[in-house]
């Protein structure tokens, strides 16, 4: 009998998680929340899976819209999976980060998508410049870029 091959693990932060959420007059906005969309669709699939973890709870609760909090919960809870993490480690590593400038709450994404070794997805264009500087020790993006290197259709 074999084995179900393991979905593999995606990190998309708040702000990728809250793009479909976003105005979509501008066509990056638009093609983003499009490439959040898809990605979503192939968790629902199982053929990822979306890591999840406190700091995407710390942050959708300090979220001051009611209507995009409570989607948010929503769609973590139905589609999340929560991964497993050394506290320690965390916020050894996500110190780290913000003292090479990332705010404490990108720096805990971060972290926390390294120690899990997931894919990392923002739509944050300054984090993503500041994840290149600092040498994020997994692969990260933008949603669409995710979407071309995984293919996803």
């Amino acid at each position: 009998m074999a084995t179900a091959k393991k979905p593999k693990l995606v990190y998309l932060d708040v702000c990728a998680l809250n793009r479909p959420l976003d105005d979509q007059s501008q066509m990056r906005v638009r093609l983003e929340a499009d490439a959040v969309s898809l990605i979503l669709s192939h968790v629902r699939t199982c053929s990822l899976a979306m890591a999840v973890t406190p700091a995407h709870d710390i942050e959708i609760a300090a979220n001051p819209d009611p209507s995009r909090r409570s989607h948010l919960q929503l769609l973590r809870q139905e589609l999340g999976s929560p991964i497993p993490f050394d506290p320690a480690a965390a916020r050894q590593r996500a110190q780290n980060l913000v003292a090479l400038g990332l705010s404490a709450a990108d720096a805990a994404h971060v972290a926390l998508a390294e120690q899990a070794g997931c894919d990392f997805v923002t739509c944050d264009d300054r984090l993503l410049r500041q994840c290149r500087r600092v040498g994020v020790g997994v692969w990260f993006g933008s949603p669409t870029t995710y979407c071309d290197k995984e293919d996803l259709t």
